[in-house]
């Protein structure tokens, strides 16, 4: 499975999201995923990362590690400088 995949499962699955799947290591094995919704207003941590997960459980086939960051729009915007976007 490919990140691009990855993205779009997650994207489908929460609406108006936005993914962005890094395979750091270029092993395919060790993924890193930031979300961006304003699904995750008022959520702790936690249920924003449980609503992520629930989209690619099943990518743990082919999947080693996934390092995975949630963000509402607003702290996205604070934060993504950061990340390099």
């Amino acid at each position: 499975m490919t990140t691009e995949e990855i993205k779009q499962r997650i994207e489908n699955s929460i609406p108006g999201s936005q993914a962005y799947v890094l395979d750091p290591m270029n092993d395919g094995a060790h993924l890193q995923a930031l979300v961006v919704s304003s699904a995750f207003e008022g959520l702790p941590v936690f249920k924003q990362q449980q609503m992520v997960m629930t989209a690619v459980k099943d990518i743990f086939q082919i999947v080693h590690a996934l390092g995975l960051k949630t963000f509402t729009p607003a702290k996205w915007n604070e934060t993504k400088s950061q990340y390099g976007f």
